[in-house]
């Protein structure tokens, strides 16, 4: 820790240098589980050095993704639990590359706070590390920006950046995709780290009891239930391409099902969804319910328990659902391409 580098004056505008070298200290335990033998820095440098291994890789092609957590943030100002919305962060950025058949090499956050509490800001990164290694990146670098009279006290943003790299004859693409090719899904974990204004605006979190258990939930409180962090699918999908045709990939994120799924599929072709097979999580039930939201407008905001969509051959599909359940994820189908002008047919 730099003991000699302190400013009164800047403290007395609200900004604790010290505490970002104490930080700084406290998350280090976390970052050495992240590293991969591409990392060429160490943690407090000016830039994050990466190594690129292009060992079987002929065109390598980079690939990035940035994102940040968005309005869940707010949940977890008020469960004052910090150390799991850093696993939205990463899962938002890798779950987004890997639709490209991207592998992530390397991660940085960015925390600005009203004040660096040095233990919540480690707590914070704990999380960003565990994103990193579920998804198989390094964290690299990041910043911390105190910024007082900008941010409340105790609240903060958290945004990351990733890279990945794939090769470019093998990018997921959708040119070969076809009539009568199937759709897996992949189940969600939740609500993940999309449409928490209109959760919040249901759920009325800021005035409402969020912490006592619902029996909807399975006897877990609102609270706890809606900070469940994005899962990241990131090992399945670069098992599941080593093993069968992918021939689309759609992260379902903001804008749901309507939005997301069509983003993978090109003209001429469109998802025909049988939403009677789509496993709805308990907790869109319950916000369906509490909103007095339609079924169109839960479909068009929410992931509904499907995280991500997965288009292959259909004589491959027994093949992929079998190496995706062996790599741990219930895959089951919900749908099939079709020729269509309209890009996605739910039914």
């Amino acid at each position: 820790m730099n003991t000699k580098s302190k400013s009164d004056s800047y403290a007395a505008a609200g900004v604790d240098i010290t505490a970002g070298y104490k930080a700084v200290e406290l998350m280090k335990q976390h970052i050495a589980k992240t590293l991969t033998k591409g990392v060429c820095s160490d943690v407090g440098g000016f830039g994050g050095l990466f190594e690129l291994d292009l060992t079987g890789i002929n065109k390598p092609v980079l690939v990035s993704g940035t994102d940040g957590v968005g309005t869940k943030l707010k949940l977890a100002f008020l469960m004052d639990k910090h150390d799991t919305v850093g696993i939205d962060c990463v899962a938002m950025c890798v779950n987004d590359i890997i639709c490209s058949g991207a592998k992530p090499l390397f991660f940085l956050d960015y925390i600005a706070c009203g004040k660096n509490f040095p233990e919540r800001i480690a707590d914070i990164v704990k999380g960003v590390c565990e994103g990193c290694v579920q998804s198989g990146a390094a964290l690299i670098g990041g910043e911390t920006a105190e910024m007082p009279g900008f941010y409340p006290i105790d609240e903060y943003d958290l945004a990351g950046y990733c890279t990945g790299v794939v090769d470019k004859d093998k990018i997921i693409d959708n040119k070969t995709m076809g009539e009568g090719d199937v759709i897996i899904a992949l189940p969600s974990s939740g609500v993940h780290s999309n449409g928490f204004s209109l959760v919040r605006k249901v759920f009325d979190v800021e005035n409402a009891d969020i912490k006592s258990p619902v029996e909807e939930l399975g006897g877990k409180s609102i609270g706890e239930t809606l900070l469940t962090p994005t899962k990241i699918y990131v090992k399945p999908v670069l098992k599941l391409m080593e093993e069968v045709t992918v021939k689309g990939i759609s992260h379902i994120t903001g804008g749901g099902f309507y939005e997301n799924i069509p983003r993978s599929i090109p003209d001429g072709l469109g998802a025909k969804i049988d939403k009677s097979s789509v496993r709805v999580l308990p907790i869109f039930k319950l916000l369906a319910k509490t909103g007095n939201i339609s079924e169109r407008d839960m479909f068009n905001t929410f992931n509904m328990g499907v995280g991500m969509s997965i288009v292959v051959p259909k004589d491959q599909a027994d093949k992929a659902l079998s190496v995706l359940k062996a790599c741990g994820e219930d895959a089951y189908l919900i749908g099939e391409i079709i020729k269509s002008d309209e890009k996605i047919i739910m039914e």
